[in-house]
């Protein structure tokens, strides 16, 4: 399962990759001859989330229409026409048109690779797996930190080109997604990729009820309208289901941890000044990627002991409060109050561990598990969609705003979402772990709820 998130280490260095090139590219030092502004380093950050609204529609209609390994093959050869372009020209033109290529990669990896990995692992170990997607990409953007502070500006080019290219070779060995098989009437293909995927004899009795589980689900979905958002729309516990999934994917990107992860290295060079760090800004921005890793490794161990419901709970609460520490850190160093070095650094670490701990990955394995297959590719889409607008407006604007009226107002209102997110995942999200479609759609009609108040009644008649 590793083959299928390579991609995703591609779409993490393509984040990474701004921040120790962003001081880059804006001193005297710049490939481009003439160092960026602020406005044109905010638009090479902020382009991939604009252009991955439309492209999570494309690819989604890929992996629908084409099979989902077509589309994992289609984002890994976007993303190599990324890093060529940038290594083909220094323009800004060319480095604004390479970072649209980004947008695709980032909406693939967030779309498919997910859905992928859900069709074709065991339902016991799925949340796990789910959560390599974050893992794979806390390592691309590490990895970016650390090669963009090590090596000359076009080494980091090819080297970040390398994989892109690695995926495109080794993925073709992949088998495609056996409930797309299912989908299109290829049954006895289905079988062998599923024999393939558990290593055991496509007549084995396991296979064979697999095969039957996913011709269920799929036989579920035949009728009904086919503008899948409109049917979700008209549908009361589908609309409340696509609810969760979308605050689920807000709660990720408007925790604070894009524009931390885009811009740490000049966050890091605001919080420095006049404190008297050791570390340079591009080593404290490393130091972040290593948390993230952390972080990211942590999730894959836990979410199947805790469950998702505290996972994403906790972790909101926790990066709301680290985000409020360091926005009064700013106010506070802003009106000359006593302000310890350490606290940004230590807040940022927190904010970005529970990103990658429990925001990132959470939030794509809970819309997975709460959606069937007619519907999960769509429900992404858009989810994705509306989550990359937001980053787009969140980067295009935090450094104009950070240098005229004061980062800690971006890090407050970072906080409040993340505070309410908590509360929303507390008081409305259902707990997925290990339950099929129709388990957690009894839990969000209050099924449960009307069984236990009768059971009540039905006792207190009794006595």
């Amino acid at each position: 399962m590793p083959i299928v998130n390579i991609p995703a280490i591609s779409y993490g260095t393509t984040i990474g990759w701004m921040s120790p090139n962003t001081l880059l590219l804006q001193s005297k030092d710049s490939p481009t001859e003439v160092p960026l502004t602020d406005i044109e380093i905010s638009w090479m950050a902020s382009l991939p989330y604009l252009l991955c609204v439309p492209a999570n529609y494309l690819v989604a209609y890929i992996g629908d229409r084409y099979g989902r390994k077509l589309s994992i093959i289609f984002m890994s050869t976007m993303c190599a026409a990324c890093w060529i372009l940038k290594l083909s020209s220094y323009n800004i033109w060319a480095f604004l048109v390479a970072r649209c290529f980004a947008g695709i990669v980032m909406a693939a990896s967030c779309v498919n690779c997910p859905v992928y990995t859900k069709e074709v692992c065991d339902s016991n170990i799925r949340g796990a797996l789910g959560c390599m997607l974050a893992l794979f990409f806390t390592t691309g953007s590490l990895f970016a930190y650390i090669i963009g502070d090590i090596f000359s500006y076009r080494t980091v080019l090819w080297i970040c080109l390398s994989l892109p290219l690695f995926h495109l070779i080794t993925f073709t060995l992949m088998p495609e997604s056996p409930s797309y098989l299912v989908k299109i009437g290829k049954e006895e293909e289905a079988a062998k990729a599923l024999s393939w995927l558990r290593r055991r004899s496509k007549n084995h009795y396991t296979i064979q009820n697999e095969l039957e589980a996913i011709k269920k689900e799929q036989k579920n979905d035949i009728d009904g309208d086919k503008f899948l958002l409109k049917a979700i729309l008209k549908d009361k516990i589908l609309f409340k289901a696509f609810q969760i999934a979308l605050m689920a994917a807000l709660a990720r990107e408007v925790c604070g941890a894009v524009p931390v992860l885009n811009f740490a290295g000049g966050i890091f060079s605001m919080a420095s000044e006049g404190t008297g760090l050791i570390l340079s800004p591009n080593q404290q921005a490393m130091m972040l990627g290593v948390v993230q890793l952390t972080g990211s490794l942590l999730a894959s161990s836990v979410v199947e002991k805790v469950g998702r419901k505290v996972l994403m709970a906790g972790t909101c609460l926790i990066s709301g409060l680290s985000m409020f520490g360091l926005a009064s850190w700013f106010l506070a160093r802003d009106y000359s109050y006593f302000a310890p070095a350490w606290i940004p650094v230590f807040t940022l670490c927190l904010c970005i561990l529970c990103d990658a701990s429990g925001l990132q990955p959470i939030s794509v394995v809970i819309t997975g598990e709460i959606f069937s297959f007619k519907y999960r590719g769509s429900v992404l889409a858009t989810t994705m969609a509306i989550a990359s607008l937001a980053d787009f407006l969140q980067l295009l604007y935090f450094k104009p705003m950070a240098s005229s009226i004061g980062v800690h107002y971006a890090f407050y209102f970072f906080s409040f979402m993340c505070i309410s997110s908590a509360l929303y995942t507390i008081i409305v999200v259902p707990e997925t772990k290990g339950r099929d479609l129709e388990a957690i759609y009894d839990d969000l009609r209050g099924k449960k709820r009307k069984e236990k108040n009768k059971d009540i009644a039905t006792i207190s008649n009794g006595v």
